[in-house]
């Protein structure tokens, strides 16, 4: 039995969650709404306040599904209650966030400044000017967007310039020696 997968998923009050045709999963909360078409292999039941997966048999498809579906049926019930957050911080000399409405725009050392729009349900808020927070109630499109912000400029190993995840460590290196 998989250990995730045989986990019961406890509904927090006002989270709804209903199980439409083709396993078509809607997760209703205070933050929002998220839907999600999950494998139709898996039986997903809604009961005395919590969710429940089954899995018809022990083929290795089923037992990888049946724990993926109750990750990610457990990640909309988060985000509909408490949303998620990714810090994002930006090193280097002139290197600063700004934000304009919907607009993330960047300064990163090019000869232009790097501009980014905002995905239909994820948000950006600029702290100081090298703190990014990324919110919104969908895990996946959170850190998506965030790995794409990321990668306007990654950082450096010498001297760890770019934009880094606020608990990711960089291992640096020895830059040259001179005589």
């Amino acid at each position: 039995m998989s250990r995730i997968g045989k986990m019961p998923i406890a509904i927090p009050a006002g989270v709804t969650v209903d199980v439409a045709e083709n396993n078509k999963v809607t997760v209703k909360g205070p933050k929002g709404t998220l839907e999600r078409v999950m494998s139709n292999e898996m039986a997903i039941k809604v009961e005395d306040g919590q969710i429940t997966i089954e899995r018809p048999n022990d083929l290795k498809r089923s037992k990888s599904l049946h724990g993926l579906t109750r990750t990610l049926l457990n990640n909309m019930v988060i985000g509909v209650t408490d949303g998620y957050e990714k810090k994002l911080e930006v090193n280097g000399v002139g290197y600063r966030a700004q934000k304009q409405g919907k607009k993330l725009t960047l300064n990163l050392g090019y000869s232009h400044p790097v501009e980014m729009e905002d995905p239909e349900g994820v948000e950006t808020v600029v702290e100081g000017t090298n703190i990014i927070f990324v919110r919104g109630i969908d895990k996946e499109k959170i850190g998506q967007y965030a790995a794409e912000i990321r990668d306007k400029r990654r950082p450096e190993p010498y001297k760890g310039k770019g934009i880094k995840y606020a608990d990711e460590h960089i291992r640096r290196k020895v830059g040259k020696t001179g005589k």
